[in-house]
């Protein structure tokens, strides 16, 4: 499993929230504090808000926080409201997209061991244990 960009700056954007829970912080800020793309994360920012883990407040206070405690936010969570699945492959998500070889495929529980092995850690793993 490789991460995106998007799901690794939405953790960044998270994370940085996290260990700034008392004020709200800016795109800008928490760009040219992780040293990531502004840009990149006006785009990320929107997923997390329709999702409900990030509210925006306007004003001259104004920013980005979380709306969930950290403890509450595994980093799986994250990356599934970013990425949909993170499954190896595609057989894994439902029975829409299994392929004819399914029942007879030799791989496929390798890839189930795979899938299990990641959800064990990316859903064991708190933005409240990063920080």
């Amino acid at each position: 499993m490789r991460v995106s960009t998007k799901s690794r700056y939405a953790l960044y954007l998270m994370l940085a929230l996290a260990l700034h829970e008392e004020q709200n912080l800016s795109v800008k800020t928490v760009a040219a504090t992780e040293g990531i793309s502004e840009k990149y994360l006006e785009q990320v920012i929107p997923i997390l808000v329709r999702s409900g883990y990030v509210k925006s407040v306007r004003g001259a206070k104004g920013g980005y926080h979380l709306t969930r405690d950290p403890e509450d936010c595994t980093v799986g969570t994250i990356l599934r409201t970013v990425e949909g699945s993170i499954a190896p492959v595609s057989c894994l998500d439902d029975a829409v997209n299994q392929c004819a070889q399914c029942k007879e495929c030799v791989t496929l529980d390798l890839w189930e061991q795979v899938d299990q092995a990641i959800s064990n850690v990316v859903d064991h793993v708190t933005l409240a244990d990063l920080v």
